[in-house]
């Protein structure tokens, strides 16, 4: 009697705390530069943003959630260590890590890209990103022509990646998610556009991309040779600026950002013209 009621518990223990958190070994969830991260991991309380989106992420890590007929739609994994958490304030809000059936990815950095692999695999959800991104996200390896290449840690890799168009919706139930192009940042970087209604308020609500023009040490976006990188990061932030763009989540969550989706590309503006203004030595 003794070992069934032990029995029972284990498995009320193991569901309450998801598939994530059951094995410390497990190669999907080890920390990726764990010191460093930490200060993106500060605990933020999930809730709704509005209608039928929500987010589920930290203080300096968005992660978003979208709630449709057909099941959820989780956008952007943080870290692996951060996996858990994510799963835990998905379960606050009333769902299931397996009531989500697809990932929206932003770019393959780690700090976005790195907790997919585990979350994909405790959900079924499928994964999807452009096709630049999918290239290193299944392999796990950091694109050699990133600006941020020499910095950047590999992640876990992501089989069956399905491939986003720019400008072709991707639908679940009743919700339909628009895929924007926003390279520069990485040449894969993908924002996503949606529409949200509390009764007979409809509001567009946008999770984008990082649009920083960063990079590791010794690379100059102003050289000869990354001009396409930086007519990407120009050409986005126009991008942005033109979305119908009424509430935005940024990918690193923006505290002083006003203006939504301009009030964001502005702010990309501003730092990337300080960039190239150091970049001339003025």
């Amino acid at each position: 009697m003794m070992k069934r009621a032990i029995s029972i518990s284990l498995i009320a223990l193991l569901q309450s705390v998801g598939p994530a958190a059951i094995a410390n070994d497990d190669p999907l969830l080890r920390p990726i530069a764990p010191d460093y991260a930490k200060r993106w991991l500060a605990p933020e309380k999930p809730g709704r943003l509005f209608g039928n989106s929500y987010h589920v992420g930290f203080g300096g890590l968005s992660v978003g959630l979208i709630r449709t007929s057909a099941g959820l739609i989780l956008i952007d994994g943080a870290v692996p260590q951060a996996v858990g958490d994510i799963e835990a304030n998905i379960r606050a809000l009333g769902f299931s890590i397996r009531d989500v059936k697809l990932i929206l990815s932003t770019e393959p950095h780690y700090d976005h890209a790195g907790g997919i692999a585990a979350l994909a695999r405790d959900s079924g959800a499928t994964v999807v990103a452009s096709a630049y991104a999918a290239k290193s996200l299944e392999s796990g390896v950091i694109d050699a022509a990133d600006p941020q290449a020499a910095d950047l840690i590999a992640i876990p890799a992501i089989p069956h990646i399905r491939i986003a168009r720019p400008g072709v919706p991707i639908r679940l139930g009743d919700v339909s998610v628009m895929p924007v192009a926003t390279p520069g940042h990485t040449m894969g970087s993908m924002s996503w556009r949606w529409s949200s209604c509390e009764g007979r308020t409809c509001r567009n609500i946008v999770f984008a991309a990082s649009l920083n023009a960063i990079s590791s040490d010794g690379y100059r976006f102003s050289d000869p040779a990354n001009r396409v990188q930086l007519k990407a990061v120009q050409s986005s932030i126009a991008a942005m600026r033109a979305l119908p763009c009424d509430m935005i989540m940024t990918s690193h969550p923006e505290p002083e950002l006003k203006g939504a989706c301009r009030g964001y590309a502005d702010m990309a503006a501003g730092r990337l013209n300080a960039r190239l203004r150091k970049e001339a030595g003025q």
